[in-house]
């Protein structure tokens, strides 16, 4: 099923979600890959009430172990697949799981490439029992092609050294510092996880190529002149596979500013140990440069960085040293602080 209505009123529409979830780990091993379930533990607890995970699951976001029927019996309505594995794909393993949570009541949300619909053992299943499939990683129809026009208001768009190290958090965290500093300030999410935590968006990954720096502008349309777009990214300019979107969302969004996301310690791109990580000034360097094309006065506001790795003393200390060195704010979006909202700031310091 469709969760937009028109796209003239999508990006504003809250989403049509049965709530709260029990969150579906499957088997996954790297917490990379369970990033959906991770991203609502965090920013949605109150609309999770529990975790399903399948023998051989190496990752776990702390709530409490329960079956479909469990979760059902204390109030859930819908089984969330909380993975983001490559290529977005269902697995026919996971297959019984997902009957037994539509016979139990739950309805079905999946923000995977493979759509629930299409799966015919679902789609009986889900008509048999009367429940909803519901997938979010399906965009509206009749997206524009990109006008490379000029929008009014302002914009931030978080970019990375990688894929999975802290564009989404970065973006919710700034949007919610920015509101305390008394900015008028809107989290705008590109990919199925902030879908789920914001209840609105669109999945910048399922759009038809031509369509998808349209599909960034339409994301982000005309504003207030004070008002402030964050706007979650994808991706990475250098990644093998995905630098496609992260060059649509750079160009449809024309962002004022950006801030670049890092996870320390990282040194090959996940899932491509054959492709290093590019440094955090490559990475400005190169979204500046391809920025330019449709805002010239794009610039880097600042860094953040994914200290989860870290102890606080080595984490406060790293966030030093790279600040004096990048002559730029730098914070983790996590540890919050002075640093997040010096970085908050100099966003707002980049509007020409």
């Amino acid at each position: 099923m469709s969760i937009y209505a028109t796209t003239d009123t999508a990006t504003f529409a809250p989403l049509d979600l049965p709530q709260p979830y029990l969150l579906f780990l499957g088997d996954v091993t790297h917490p990379a890959y369970a990033k959906t379930a991770l991203g609502l533990r965090d920013w949605a607890p109150e609309r999770c009430v529990g975790e399903h995970r399948l023998d051989g699951a190496g990752v776990s976001v702390g709530l409490p172990a329960m079956t479909p029927s469990q979760a059902r019996a204390a109030g859930a309505r819908a089984l969330v697949i909380g993975v983001a594995n490559v290529g977005g794909v269902i697995p026919d393993h996971w297959m019984p799981a997902l009957l037994d949570a539509l016979a139990n009541g739950l309805d079905l949300i999946s923000g995977m490439h493979m759509r629930l619909a299409d799966i015919a053992a679902l789609r009986e299943q889900a008509r048999h029992h009367g429940r909803r499939l519901i997938d979010v990683r399906e965009p509206p129809s009749s997206l524009p092609a990109a006008s490379g026009r000029k929008r009014s208001g302002k914009r931030v768009l978080t970019v990375g050294t990688d894929c999975a190290l802290g564009k989404k958090y970065t973006a919710l965290s700034l949007a919610r510092a920015l509101r305390e500093l008394g900015v008028d300030a809107d989290f705008r999410a590109s990919g199925q996880t902030g879908i789920l935590i914001a209840g609105r968006g669109l999945p910048m990954d399922a759009v038809v190529s031509d369509f998808a720096a349209g599909a960034a502008e339409w994301l982000s349309p005309d504003a207030d002149p004070a008002h402030w777009d964050v706007i979650e990214g994808q991706g990475s300019l250098s990644h093998p596979a995905y630098a496609g979107v992260s060059l649509a969302l750079l160009h449809g969004s024309q962002p004022d500013a950006i801030v670049v996301c890092h996870e320390p310690g990282r040194r090959n791109m996940l899932g491509y140990p054959g492709y290093r990580l590019p440094s955090i000034e490559e990475t400005i360097e190169l979204n500046l440069l391809l920025g330019r094309r449709t805002n010239p006065a794009i610039r880097c506001a600042g860094i953040s960085l994914n200290t989860s790795q870290l102890s606080p003393n080595e984490a406060q200390a790293l966030i030093a040293s790279e600040s004096a060195r990048l002559g730029l704010p730098v914070a983790d979006p996590i540890r919050g602080g002075a640093a997040l909202h010096a970085l908050a700031r100099a966003c707002l310091d980049t509007a020409p």
